[in-house]
C-alpha cells in the first residue's frame, strides 16, 4: 500500500453513524489538509478502490467535493491533483477572519440583552472549569460554542457561513494546536477580554483583542503547518 493511500486509510473513521461517502470525504480532506498527501500528488481513483476495497462511487463523491472546495483539481490527461493548503493560504484566511470576526462580534455586542451577556459569562466559566479539569474535547467544544454564540447573536446568517467555510479548512490544525494548555489558557483569557469590552461596548477593544486572538492562533496553525513540512 502506497503512503498516499496509507494515509487516507488512517484517517478514515468508519465509528460515525453517517454514509461511507462522507467518511471517504473527511479522510482524504483531512490527510490533504495536514499536508499526509503533498501538493502535486496525483490521486488513483481505481486504485484507492481496489486497495481499500470499496466502490468507485463514495470515492468519486469525495473527489467531487474536494475539487470545489480546491483542494484538488481535474487536470486534463492527467486527472485529479492535490493543490492542498499553503501557509499563503492560511495567511489569507486569517485576515479575511479578522475583519468578519470584528464585524460579527461587534454587531453582536450591539444586539445583545442583558440576558446574553449573562449566558456568554456562564459559557466563559464552563470553559474555565472544562481546561481546570483538562477535558480537552470539550473546551474545543466550548470555543466553539463561544464562536457560534457571537456569530447567532449578530443575527448576520451569512456571515457566519462564509466564516464556517472559511475555517473548516484549517480545523485540523486549529485542533492540534488548542490541544497545547499554552494555547488553551491564552484563548481562553482572550474571549474573558473579548467578553469586557463588549460589556463595556468598546470597539477598540473589542477589534484589538479580536486581531490580537487571531493572530496568535494563526502562529499556533503556522508552527504545526511547517512541523508538517507545508509551505
Amino acid at each position: 500500500m502506497n503512503e498516499t493511500i496509507a494515509a487516507v486509510k488512517n484517517n478514515l473513521d468508519l465509528s460515525q453513524n453517517q454514509p461511507l461517502k462522507l467518511s471517504i470525504y473527511e479522510a482524504f480532506r483531512k490527510s490533504i489538509i495536514l499536508g499526509q498527501i503533498p501538493a502535486g500528488e496525483r490521486i488513483n481513483e481505481k486504485e484507492f478502490s481496489e486497495t481499500l476495497n470499496i466502490s468507485r462511487t463514495p470515492i468519486r463523491y469525495a473527489l467531487h467535493q474536494l475539487v470545489e472546495e480546491q483542494l484538488v483539481e481535474h487536470v486534463p490527461r492527467v486527472g485529479i491533483v492535490v493543490k492542498g493548503i499553503s501557509i499563503k493560504d492560511a495567511h489569507e484566511i486569517y485576515d479575511i477572519r479578522k475583519s468578519l470576526d470584528t464585524l460579527a462580534t461587534i454587531k453582536a455586542m450591539q444586539l445583545m440583552t442583558p440576558k446574553d451577556f449573562d449566558d456568554l459569562r456562564a459559557l466563559l466559566a464552563e470553559g474555565d472549569r472544562l481546561n481546570q479539569a483538562d477535558k480537552v474535547d470539550e473546551v474545543l467544544q466550548n470555543f466553539s460554542d463561544f464562536n457560534s454564540f457571537i456569530y447567532e447573536k449578530s443575527q448576520m446568517k451569512r456571515l457566519k457561513t462564509i466564516v464556517t467555510d472559511l475555517q473548516a479548512y484549517l480545523v485540523y490544525f486549529r485542533d492540534i494546536a488548542i490541544r497545547s494548555s499554552e494555547r488553551r489558557y491564552r484563548a481562553l483569557e482572550e474571549h474573558w477580554l473579548l467578553y469586557r469590552g463588549m460589556v463595556t461596548n468598546d470597539i477598540t477593544q473589542v477589534t484589538l483583542i479580536t486581531h490580537e486572538h487571531l493572530n496568535h492562533s494563526l502562529q499556533f496553525i503556522l508552527q504545526e503547518m511547517e512541523s508538517h513540512q507545508i509551505e
